[in-house]
């Protein structure tokens, strides 16, 4: 089942972004300088330890909807949610603390290779369908909280966060990408009424 066990340390926000013909999907944050070199301290939301094998290029987002690219020099492993990372360029301390906290970005391609497929993260881009309803959206945002997870999909036009935990979901088609819920009696008028 695709649900944070109640163990969840790490609760946050990840979304994926389109823009310029390419998908950045958020992995985690960055949350503090490590060491005076310009090592960073990345924790992340994958859903298995993951030295980043393969990532040559992470993206920060400098302002809404404005990504920079940082090359990846070194990753090394802290535990099962974070990793120690060193960008190209970034090294000092100060360097290193200017970019906090920041969002870390990964275009699609390299998300759909780091991402457990167990991860409530892997649910980006997935459709929605409510057994009352049919179907709502695709899901643009995943929030993880101790309990249960909270995905965002637009419905008629507004933004509409609907849990997905043990009461709710029904299955999950990973091959056609779809999330399967029932959701409670009301949930979807009180973002669909006007």
């Amino acid at each position: 089942m695709l649900l944070p066990s109640a163990s969840t340390k790490f609760e946050g926000c990840f979304t994926a972004q389109s823009y310029f013909m390419s998908n950045y999907f958020s992995i985690g944050k960055l949350v503090s300088a490590h060491g005076l070199q310009g090592e960073l301290l990345l924790r992340h939301s994958l859903g298995k330890r993951s030295a980043l094998k393969g990532v040559t290029v992470v993206f920060l987002e400098e302002r809404k909807k404005s990504f920079i690219p940082y090359f990846v020099e070194q990753v090394t492993i802290k535990d099962a949610e974070q990793v120690y990372i060193r960008l190209e360029g970034v090294d000092s301390k100060e360097a290193a603390q200017k970019l906090m906290p920041g969002q870390v970005y990964l275009l699609e391609e390299d998300f759909k290779q780091q991402t457990a497929s167990s991860a409530p993260l892997a649910l980006l881009g997935f459709t929605v369908m409510d057994a009352q309803h049919g179907l709502l959206g695709t899901i643009e945002e995943v929030i993880e909280m101790p309990m249960q997870v909270l995905v965002k999909v637009l419905i008629e036009g507004k933004e509409a966060l609907l849990p997905i935990n043990e009461q709710s979901l029904v299955k999950v088609d990973k091959q056609n990408q779809v999330v399967h819920l029932d959701l409670p009696d009301g949930l979807i008028e009180l973002y669909t009424s006007v």
